[in-house]
């Protein structure tokens, strides 16, 4: 039997497993495609994480920091697994270096797609530039200045669109994507520090700023911050007569009217997909999918984090649309599910 752990991904859930798995004093082979770690907050220029406010790169920046220093993780950037052969407790790992790593367990922390609000085409991302999304304004707040890139100036007006990719069915979303309404409440927060003169609009499905995110986030925005929030089902997005500012067209479903409203600058919400690469994560570590294309996961009260493939352990935004600090969370316990699952395979002394 082989007591390392195979980590995937190295984002928020990955880098909170393998430390896990260290701290236990098992060797941790940790693997991420790309050439920095850290996942979507440190790829994406996410700012001030919610719930703790704390700034992503420095957050995140010290979990990579202590996987960096512990000497029990061997890293491989820019690398994928390209195959997995063997059972729990004595896995084999292809690396697309061509190099083979052995294992006794694998945890996938491969995470999620931010949904593409191209295909929201109606609501002007892709056509208008003034439509951005809240990645890309969680750069500007990282920059310290909240601009429309058309032509740089600051918007008097701002509209923030919630539900974009998620809770859709006419475009395959189905799902919540959890994090997107306190996310957003909050970027209309950091928008009113920045520029203290912007209005701030939140059109709205319904708010699900869940558990104690309901009064920091929701209630704080509204009273402290004078965000507005519209319960609307929007029509589409448009360009208004001066060329210059955009059109929210829709209708006011609490009055049940007609609104049309300018603003200068559109934000998607956007929600959380599936791994775009979950297909070949599917077939190279041999665990199924779920319907919507998030990774499955097997029998969990009794083993908990497991996938449909024993010793092959799956958690996160890869399971399903999560916040960061479940995500940790996720990882710490996937790294006690392993090495205590390895430890009942180990054999006994006499």
């Amino acid at each position: 039997m082989n007591d390392a752990v195979l980590v995937v991904g190295a984002g928020p859930t990955g880098l909170a497993a393998a430390h896990g798995v260290a701290t236990i004093g098992r060797r941790v082979v940790l693997v991420e495609k790309e050439d920095v770690l850290g996942g979507a907050p440190i790829l994406s220029g996410y700012a001030k994480l919610v719930p703790s406010g704390e700034w992503a790169k420095d957050a995140i920046g010290r979990m990579v920091k202590r996987v960096e220093d512990s000497k029990l993780i061997e890293i491989h950037r820019r690398t994928k697994v390209t195959q997995l052969d063997g059972d729990r407790g004595n896995f084999t790992a292809t690396l697309s270096t061509g190099k083979t790593v052995q294992a006794g367990a694998v945890i996938l922390g491969t995470g999620f797609t931010h949904f593409d609000a191209i295909n929201k085409p109606e609501w002007g991302f892709g056509t208008y530039p003034d439509v951005v999304t809240t990645t890309q304004v969680e750069q500007m707040v990282g920059a310290g200045r909240i601009a429309c890139p058309s032509d740089g100036r600051t918007p008097e007006r701002v509209c923030i669109l919630l539900c974009v990719g998620s809770r859709d069915r006419q475009i395959g979303r189905e799902w919540c994507s959890k994090i997107c309404c306190t996310v957003s409440t909050n970027l209309a927060m950091e928008i009113k520090e920045l520029s203290p003169q912007t209005d701030v609009f939140i059109y709205y499905m319904d708010i699900r700023t869940f558990g104690l995110y309901e009064d920091k986030f929701y209630w704080k925005s509204q009273e402290e911050f004078k965000t507005k929030f519209v319960k609307a089902r929007i029509a589409e997005v448009t360009i208004a007569p001066d060329g210059k500012r955009l059109l929210v067209k829709g209708e006011d479903t609490l009055v049940k009217r007609p609104i049309v409203i300018p603003f200068d600058l559109v934000v998607h919400a956007i929600g959380m997909d599936p791994n775009e690469e979950n297909p070949e994560i599917s077939k190279v570590f041999g665990v199924g999918l779920e319907k919507h294309g998030f990774l499955e996961r097997g029998e969990h009260y009794t083993s908990t984090f497991s996938s449909t493939r024993p010793g092959v352990y799956v958690g996160g935004a890869a399971l399903a649309p999560e916040d960061i600090d479940t995500c940790i969370s996720h990882g710490l316990a996937m790294a006690m599910r392993a090495v205590g699952d390895l430890n009942a395979l180990a054999p006994k002394a006499a």
